[in-house]
């Protein structure tokens, strides 16, 4: 089942030009992983130091084999260099089933 990431970054005051170099190769990384379909990265206007990246993948399994990837790993530490707080994952799926509601 096709799944949608979204993951927010809250980027230390005056660190976002810092962030771009390291989202451009975090994507680079993605477009190799198995499972990858497409991303788009958003810089909140409320907000500046708000980042938000939204990913689809072809599956769960997918994405998180891309958590445990390890040059994904190091990246994203360098990232948190710069950043004011945690990254949040977040998963949805496409659609719904009445099924699967609770």
């Amino acid at each position: 089942m096709t799944v949608k990431i979204i993951i927010k970054r809250t980027v230390k005051e005056n660190k976002a030009r810092e962030m771009i170099p390291l989202f451009r190769q975090m994507r680079s990384l993605a477009v190799k992983q198995p499972g990858y379909i497409s991303g788009e990265t958003l810089k909140s206007l409320d907000r500046p130091e708000t980042f938000v990246v939204i990913s689809t993948w072809d599956s769960s399994a997918a994405w998180e084999q891309w958590l445990l990837n390890k040059e994904r790993q190091k990246l994203q530490k360098k990232m948190d260099s710069f950043l004011a707080g945690k990254t949040e994952y977040e998963m949805f799926q496409f659609g719904l089933d009445d099924k699967e509601i609770i």
